[in-house]
């Protein structure tokens, strides 16, 4: 997610900076390379296709390593039950020589030993230099009956490594001076951000249905869509010859590179083994802008159509700048963007709602993660599916970025999620601490300090990060944007099974059942006559209720429940905080036997298992997070939200007093029935739902919460100092 293709060229480009002009003289061609130079191999494993069967159940749990005169230098993670794995890996390798070949090894993941799947390899004497290349490589095993055992499909770029200006400190070459060092940090951030970071509009793809697709023995369909490193996956429906899905995305769209739109149909049989059931592909370059373009894409390899609806909306993008170019600073440029989203155009471009400035100004006192006892830290800001990035400040722990980056806020219920990596050369970056921030707790000019928590947002890390923030929206479109389906998330990795998440789970529906019995017992306690006094009183407000019932006083009681949680604010906003966090906090011991037990791997009963408890976790965590959010609403948790309740109930209490139920409900049919002929188009959706989605529960309340200073030292550090 940190860097794709387009990334790491950027990075090495930038990287080699200082020896430009050798670069130059060496040429493209490998002959006229100098032997004391060494390579760096770029390798983006993408995904394997129709691999074999290892496991009892018709599946295999396949990973690949790479190796080199017979050492791994790379091991990719895991894909459980699928023979067509999508990996989608970077690794960049040093290569010291060419006269050798790089040997791509499946495994089939076991209990005690993987079982071979098949091996490749590729002369990397055949590689051109600074060229990315697609390869097919078919998988072969001499002991092996098997004829055909699938292929590799990867990306290789071979480029001259000239030195590593971070790991070899004890060459000759002179230090970069200051003023250099940050002329190649700068033009690392503008090459990065140049290529994959500004994007300057909207792709906006509405997957309508499929017409007579054969889904052969496969029991439900789904469609996967790609566009560059943004990755899209449709909901899955029952198999049927014309799927509907109805179902829109938004992929970001760059001017000066359109690429081709990737699409898959994959198809579940009931043991869920995926099977691609066919391919098509859509160049957006040849495609109109501003135009819906109706498209109907015949499938390659199997039977059918797809039917989709393409938009190309060019718009005002992200951006990044210095701190001395900062755009809200310029007093004629804020007037002109408060104009923008002022309430005269609030029915001007419904998705534009607003726009967000983030200075990201600096860190302090960060966790040291290299061995030198400093780190070499950056920011990942994220805003929905948008992703910026900072340079990196190295051997530092306290960094000053100084760099303002702007998003446009398609939800005013997003969150800023900032996240402090340590950049670690060829591999991963390490995490340093990560803070989220919801759009409309931001107090607007203000240098805030921000501790920084642990990945899962629930307890304080090492070190606390400043950031100044603005925000600028329409609240009439951040209103109506309320009552729509949220922004689909890009396609990453499936969530694990935790321990921790199901207990947490489950607590928090016990809380939920729990409140809905107390309230059962409570009206039964009247009925029975427990207390004289409350069911005389409950007595009479039934009969002065029903006896003047009207339709009105439902919206009307929920409305004044609204008024006396205002009025009275109660507890359970500080008190659920608490009972999450002490909900969510976790032994250290439990941590560490999950990992002991990722390692020793699952045998193929407790996969079964695994799945059904899986499916058990995510219909508890939806059955309280909808609990959790309809009492957050009520509390006022997020008072833009309440309010918005407030005035729905205030429109409905008014509108079912004055006019008779029945108009009401023929207008409401009128609708339903005619949106298929007003708009073919057009996508259902629930806006009560949308609504409740945008409430946070109890858990992101907790995520949410802005940490105290003198909290930052993290659980460890804390237990470590009592001992």
């Amino acid at each position: 997610m940190l860097c794709g293709s387009g990334d790491l060229n950027a990075s090495l480009t930038s990287q080699h900076f200082e020896e430009q002009s050798t670069l130059r003289e060496a040429g493209d061609g490998l002959s006229s390379l100098p032997s004391t130079f060494a390579y760096l191999l770029t390798i983006h494993l993408k995904e394997g296709r129709n691999l074999v069967i290892r496991d009892r159940c018709g599946t295999s749990d396949p990973y690949v390593k790479f190796k080199l005169n017979g050492k791994t230098l790379y091991k990719s993670k895991v894909i459980y039950k699928n023979l067509n794995p999508v990996w989608d890996e970077i690794v960049v390798l040093p290569i010291q020589s060419l006269d050798q070949k790089l040997r791509v090894k499946v495994y089939d993941r076991d209990l005690t030993s993987s079982d071979f799947m098949g091996s490749s390899f590729v002369l990397l004497s055949d590689l051109e230099l600074n060229r990315t290349t697609e390869h097919i490589l078919k998988l072969e095993d001499p002991n092996s009956l098997e004829d055909d055992m699938g292929v590799i499909v990867l990306n290789l770029n071979l480029v001259v490594k000239q030195g590593d200006f971070k790991r070899h400190r004890w060459s000759n070459r002179k230090r970069l001076s200051a003023s250099k060092s940050s002329l190649i940090r700068n033009l690392r951030l503008s090459e990065t951000l140049r290529k994959n970071q500004l994007w300057n509009g909207i792709i906006s793809i509405t997957l309508l249905e499929g017409r007579n697709v054969s889904g052969g023995s496969m029991t439900e369909m789904f469609v996967q869509l790609k566009l560059g490193d943004q990755r899209y996956k449709s909901k899955t429906l029952c198999k049927s010859a014309n799927p509907q899905w109805r179902e829109q995305f938004d992929f970001h769209y760059f001017s000066d590179r359109m690429g081709i739109l990737d699409i898959e149909v994959w198809g579940k049989d009931s043991k869920k083994h995926e099977e691609r059931l066919g391919t098509c592909k859509v160049d957006m370059a040849a495609l109109p802008l501003k135009q819906a373009n109706c498209l109907e894409l015949p499938l390659e390899s199997c039977p059918g159509t797809l039917l989709m609806l393409i938009t190309l909306t060019p718009c005002s993008g992200v951006s990044v700048s210095d701190l001395c170019v900062c755009p809200l600073a310029d007093p004629s440029e804020r007037k002109q963007i408060a104009q923008r989203f002022c309430l005269q155009n609030s029915l001007k471009d419904l998705r534009d709602v607003g726009i967000l400035q983030v200075k990201v100004l600096k860190a302090v006192d960060l966790l040291a993660a290299d061995f030198s006892g400093k780190s070499d830290p950056f920011c990942l800001l994220e805003l929905g599916n948008d992703r910026l990035q900072t340079h990196t400040i190295y051997k530092n722990l306290n960094p000053e970025w100084n760099k303002v980056f702007t998003f446009p806020i398609k939800d005013i219920h997003d969150v800023l999620e900032v996240t402090v990596f340590d950049e670690d050369g060829d591999k991963p970056p390490d995490f340093l601490g990560k803070v989220a921030i919801p759009l409309l707790s931001i107090r607007d000019g203000q240098t805030n300090c921000y501790v920084l928590k642990n990945k899962d947002l629930e307890q304080a890390f090492k070190g606390v990060i400043y950031l100044e923030m603005d925000v600028i929206y329409n609240p009439v479109k951040a209103s109506l944007r309320t009552f729509t389906p949220r922004e689909k998330r890009l396609v990453e990795d499936s969530r694990k099974l935790s321990k921790k998440i199901l207990s947490r789970d489950v607590d928090r529906v016990k809380r939920i059942t729990m409140a809905i019995w107390n309230t059962v017992q409570f009206l039964k306690s009247c009925f029975q006559w427990e207390s004289t006094l409350r069911s005389a009183v409950a007595f009479v407000v039934f009969l002065v209720t029903v006896w003047n019932f009207e339709l009105y006083m439902i919206p009307l009681a929920l409305l004044l429940l609204f008024v006396y949680n205002f009025i009275n604010p109660t507890k359970g906003k500080v008190g659920s905080i608490q009972d999450s966090q002490e909900s969510t906090d976790v032994d250290e011991e439990e941590e560490e036997d999950d990992k002991e037990s990722e390692k020793k791997g699952l045998i193929e009963r407790i996969y079964m298992v695994q799945d059904i408890v899986s499916t058990v976790q995510n219909i508890l965590e939806e059955i309280a997070s909808f609990g959790e959010r309809i009492k957050n609403t009520f509390n006022w948790t997020v008072p833009f939200l309440s309010f918005l309740a407030c005035l729905i109930l205030a429109v409905a209490t008014i509108t079912l007093y004055f006019i008779p139920l029945r108009y009401i409900v023929l207008i409401w049919g009128i609708n339903k029935f005619t949106k298929k002929l007003r708009n073919p188009y057009a996508i259902d959706n629930n806006e009560l739902l949308d609504f409740l989605s945008r409430v946070p529960s109890d858990v992101q309340k907790v995520q949410y919460a802005e940490l105290k200073q003198g909290s930052s030292q993290s659980p460890l550090r804390k237990k470590r100092s009592a001992l």
